[in-house]
């Protein structure tokens, strides 16, 4: 009889982590879909970049308060890792999170290079941009201050039981907006290692990837 319900709560388990990662795929596809897109179309001239930030907001906070009650929407492995280490999320299961959104991510890049060709996939890559590209220890000062500030409005707004319930996802969307109209146009602005790794997949290009992951 033990042996059994050990049996059935592991598969109760298993079963839970399975939605959880599912949940993380598809709100990493979603995000990556619609905020890729979006660069693709502010960079082809169709919108603003105000346009693209507000764009990859939106995707951020449709996706929270859509897959926040099931996984903890994270569709990030900084942040996956970041609450990791502050003891607030098992490391156990810190690899099938980022797995999960890593696939996400190639899955909605190559979906991208479907609908727009392989020539508008390589606009999906997070590069420093301009005549005169910024300077990869500048970047990671970039990439770092924006990654910062935004798992500051997370921890803050959806984690501090004294913060205002069911705001996090507009405040955490908000962080997005002000991030990408600074440092959009120097550095593409990543701040999240899943949304630069699944277009450097599709596009077999991995050049300053790993500014990405590093100043993370």
């Amino acid at each position: 009889m033990g042996t059994e319900l050990m049996a059935k709560s592991k598969e109760a388990a298993a079963f839970f982590i399975s939605q959880k990662a599912v949940a993380e795929l598809v709100g990493t596809y979603i995000l990556v879909f619609f905020g890729c897109g979006s660069a693709f179309m502010e960079q082809r001239g169709n919108i603003t970049l105000a346009g693209a930030a507000l764009t990859w907001a939106c995707a951020v906070g449709a996706v929270i308060y859509t897959i926040g009650h099931v996984s903890g929407a994270h569709i990030n492995p900084a942040v996956t890792v970041a609450f990791a280490t502050v003891g607030l999320f098992p490391w156990k299961q810190v690899a099938v999170y980022v797995m999960a959104q890593s696939v996400g991510s190639i899955l909605a890049s190559l979906t991208l290079q479907w609908l727009f060709g392989s020539g508008g996939a390589s606009l999906m890559l997070t590069l420093p941009a301009g005549p005169n590209p910024a300077a990869d220890l500048n970047v990671m000062a970039w990439e770092f201050i924006v990654t910062f500030v935004l798992l500051l409005v997370i921890c803050s707004s959806a984690l501090d039981p004294r913060a205002a319930k069911g705001f996090g996802g507009i405040a955490i969307g908000g962080a997005v907006f002000i991030n990408i109209t600074m440092a959009g146009p120097i550095t593409g602005c990543s701040m999240n290692p899943a949304r630069s790794f699944g277009p450097a997949v599709v596009n077999h290009n991995f050049r300053k990837l790993w500014i990405c992951i590093v100043s993370r």
